[in-house]
């Protein structure tokens, strides 16, 4: 972490003290996306620290998609991010919201600031308005229309809801302060006209709310407590208030900014991604190069290893970069126990043991894991035609190089020592095979005592196993340049996917979607639910076995 965390339960510090105070007498959250997009890997610290905070204090967590904005909105969205949020485990149970369902309730709270002399109708433009608000150094200057009359801008804003005006011709604007040092106050735009198509309510409106005007009213009519948000929106707390105790709700809901969730090398913009899904170099948002949550449980990440993360990352209202190796580090955690160790072969090249009977195939015990012995075992056929890994054979091996070479003795994993006796190139000089001896004394688990080796290597029986479709994935970013070009375009990896076709144990070609297996020495891998068929699984690598990343001490 680049800043150190202020405090993990500062938020929680504050409610503590508003249920002590009886400012609320429960705590009620919720989580608002605006549905124009997949969620990312930010939004879980979000929706987990809202969901966590109502169970912690024995409240109530809403969902709500904030809808406000037809231009960018489909129903797609909407369910990819329901998917998301259920499958990280946060329940809303029956309270599943929209801020399109409050549209007559805030038109409704749009004439009570009329009445009350509290908004206008402007007819200046978009860019004049932004010329007339000023700088930071420099008060506004007020609208010519701002001291239209009450009944003036009532029967301009129902005209406007009529249909009468053209987008951009008027809008609707709170009647604040043209010179406070916070611009968001300056009389800010809370209805534009905008004739579009909703996705929920079709044609039914032609004016729409702004977010900073719908947001404080969505939250007190579903009677939200806190409202939690990230620090972006800490300049708007005060226009914030403002809505809620203007429209005179009686228990009026309290915004809390917490610090954003950035990983390094990342892509999480929606417009990048888009771009990167509309070129199609990648398959879609849920690409498992990305990390939108789709993608996130698409390669074979799991709520549980998302919630570790969250919680090592910590509440904070200080900005700060989270390493994606902490990402990677909470996966392995979690699957090193759960999950059963296989033999797979990547990178193939035959080894045949020359003495061993032609005919004979031998079921061997082979654990499921050998950290957690309830995972039990399995039986494995063993033969004279295997596969390994290509790099576990050197024809001129460096020193300390404990896998085979000419006249080295191995252990095969589960199984026997071997001892490699020659082995035949093509024309290209490429190894095709092995040809090794074994020692029939040697079998795993037999006792036997008489000689060690220092190498162990697995492998596949060339006669039984599988062939299967395995995806390496690396960042799509290219880390050494960092993720942005001087143009702003993506700095990306050209070696971000590479796929192979790999040898497995037989028993995992009925690997069904989402099934996930650690491949000895070759890292997790989860079975790809989009491109795999019956007996024929696809396999995404998660994550590698190994990392450099530690833990920062505490």
């Amino acid at each position: 972490m680049e800043n150190e965390t202020v405090s993990r339960n500062f938020i929680e510090n504050i409610i503590d003290k508003d249920l002590a105070e009886g400012v609320y007498d429960c705590v009620h959250t919720r989580f608002p996306p605006e549905p124009n997009g997949y969620l990312h890997i930010g939004h879980a610290k979000s929706i987990l620290l809202n969901y966590g905070l109502a169970q912690k204090y024995n409240g109530k967590f809403n969902m709500r998609f904030d809808d406000t904005n037809p231009t960018k909105e489909k129903e797609e969205f909407v369910e990819s991010i329901k998917e998301d949020i259920q499958w990280l485990g946060a329940d809303w149970e029956d309270r599943l919201y929209f801020a399109s369902d409050y549209f007559q309730q805030m038109y409704e709270a749009a004439l009570k600031l009329i009445d009350k002399g509290k908004a206008y109708v402007c007819d200046l433009s978009s860019e004049e308005i932004r010329e007339y608000r000023g700088t930071l150094k420099e008060p506004g200057k007020e609208s010519p229309f701002r001291n239209r009359s009450v009944e003036e801008n009532r029967k301009l804003f129902q005209e406007m809801k009529e249909g009468k005006y053209q987008d951009g011709e008027k809008v609707l604007r709170a009647k604040i302060d043209m010179a406070s040092p916070n611009m968001n106050m300056r009389d800010p735009v809370i209805y534009r006209v905008a004739h579009m198509e909703h996705h929920r309510t079709g044609d039914q409106w032609c004016i729409y709310p702004m977010y900073d005007f719908a947001h404080p009213i969505e939250d007190a009519i579903e009677g939200i407590t806190h409202s939690i948000c990230t620090l972006e929106f800490e300049d708007h707390r005060p226009l914030y208030d403002w809505v809620v105790q203007e429209l005179e709700y009686p228990v009026p809901p309290k915004q809390i900014e917490f610090a954003k969730l950035y990983l390094t090398n990342v892509v999480t913009g929606k417009r990048y991604i888009k771009k990167l899904v509309e070129e199609g170099i990648v398959d879609g948002w849920d690409d498992p190069r990305l990390v939108s949550i789709a993608a996130l449980r698409r390669r074979g990440f799991t709520p549980e290893s998302i919630k570790m993360f969250v919680d090592l990352c910590g509440v904070s209202k200080a900005n700060s970069s989270v390493d994606y190796a902490m990402l990677e580090y909470c996966i392995r955690e979690d699957l090193k126990l759960k999950r059963p160790r296989m033999m797979a072969v990547l990178d193939p090249v035959k080894l045949i043991i020359d003495n061993y009977p032609e005919d004979q195939i031998e079921y061997l015990d082979a654990p499921n894991n050998l950290e957690n012995e309830e995972l039990g075992s399995r039986k494995i056929p063993f033969g004279r035609e295997l596969y390994i890994e290509r790099d576990d054979f050197m024809e001129n091996p460096p020193k300390k190089y404990f896998r085979l070479f000419p006249g080295n003795e191995v252990r095969l994993m589960n199984a026997y020592f071997v001892k490699c006796e020659s082995f035949v190139k093509d024309e290209n000089g490429v190894v095709t095979e092995i040809h090794c001896t074994y020692d029939p004394e040697t079998k795993c688990g037999s006792g036997f005592t008489g000689r060690k080796v220092k190498g162990t290597i697995h492998w596949v029986p060339a006669q039984e196993a599988k062939q299967v479709k395995v995806r390496l994935y690396e960042n799509i970013i290219d880390e050494e340049k960092g993720v942005y070009n001087e143009d702003g375009s993506l700095n990306l990896n050209p070696n971000s996917l590479k796929e192979v076709t790999a040898y497995v144990e037989p028993m995992l070609a009925e690997a069904k979607a989402f099934e996930s297996f650690q491949f000895v020495r070759n890292g997790y891998f989860c079975v790809d639910f989009r491109d795999s068929e019956e007996n024929a699984p696809v396999f995404n690598r998660i994550v590698s076995l190994k990392s450099s990343f530690k833990l920062p001490k505490k």
